[in-house]
């Protein structure tokens, strides 16, 4: 019994570097930038991962599917630009850069919902974000009924 149990905690520790290494490997898609972009996005909770302005970009094979609602097929790509916040005479505009967060649709992530979860640097280099504590249990609290899509198309236009 006590082997066992070793067995699968030794199992479960192994998960944890394999989702990183995952996250790690991420790259951006290439040509994101021309995919249909949201409307500027302001969050003002200074307590929030995404404090700043940012914009959602959705690829093509997601589009239908965040329109309509439902089950977003394999491939489905959200990438997200966050910006700082500058006063410019009390309306908030965009600042620095300051991350990308690719969210995709795969399969082969399954501890994270089917959906592969990665980070980068206003460089595009990854920031070592953790997939799993930084984005997929909030997407889980809060978005499970929607395949874990967080945002909403009314929103997006």
């Amino acid at each position: 019994m006590k082997k066992v149990l070793l067995a699968g905690l030794l199992g479960l520790a192994t998960l944890a570097p394999l989702t990183l290494s995952a996250a790690e490997k991420a790259t951006l898609p290439k040509g994101y930038e021309k995919w249909e972009k949201s409307k500027q996005q302001v969050i003002t909770d200074k307590k929030s991962l995404f404090y700043g302005i940012h914009y959602t970009y959705v690829n093509p094979k997601a589009m239908k599917t965040y329109r309509t609602g439902g089950t977003y097929p394999e491939g489905s790509t959200f990438v997200v630009v966050q910006y700082s916040i500058k006063d410019a005479g009390g309306k908030p505009t965009e600042g620095k850069k300051q991350m990308i967060v690719l969210m995709k649709k795969d399969k082969n992530f399954k501890q994270t919902g089917g959906w592969q979860y990665a980070g980068f640097n206003p460089d595009g280099r990854p920031s070592g974000l953790d997939p799993v504590s930084n984005c997929y249990e909030c997407h889980l609290k809060t978005a499970k009924g929607t395949d874990f899509i967080i945002s909403k198309y009314a929103d997006f236009k």
